[in-house]
């Protein structure tokens, strides 16, 4: 299981680093994405995709919120940083039978997730980046 902290030179490392996770990834997890702006959580997203088999575009859906994916598992894409609640979104139905990618999820202050979830919080490191992945703790 991928845990630790990884430091990432570019934009090319943080795809490729995201697609390692192809394998540990499932329906019904829920990873929590967490940095500043512009510190590659997207990015991260959009390796992972890539990686799954999409090969559309791959953009934040800060304005519309969530999006979803038709890939195998099925994802959904939240980015959660204009916002206050999850009230009335229907970010929790998709718990069950997709892997949901959430951005900002501290933003929410009524977000509900698994407690068993994996929380990847990405930092600017000079030009690279210092990524580091928690995965959901084993009973």
């Amino acid at each position: 299981m991928i845990s630790g902290t990884f430091e990432i030179a570019n934009e090319a490392e943080m795809m490729a680093f995201a697609a390692s996770f192809k394998e540990e990834l499932f329906a019904g997890d829920v990873v929590l994405l967490e940095g500043p702006l512009g510190a590659g959580k997207t990015t991260l997203v959009r390796g992972l995709l890539l990686s799954l088999g999409f090969d559309g575009p791959v953009r934040s859906p800060t304005f519309n919120l969530i999006q979803t994916f038709p890939t195998d598992p099925p994802v959904m894409h939240a980015d959660l940083y204009r916002l206050k609640s999850t009230r009335g979104t229907g970010i929790d139905d998709y718990f069950v039978d997709h892997l949901c990618l959430i951005e900002w999820p501290d933003r929410a202050e009524d977000l509900v997730v698994p407690t068993e979830c994996w929380r990847i919080e990405i930092a600017f490191r000079g030009e690279g980046r210092m990524v580091k992945v928690s995965p959901p703790e084993v009973a």
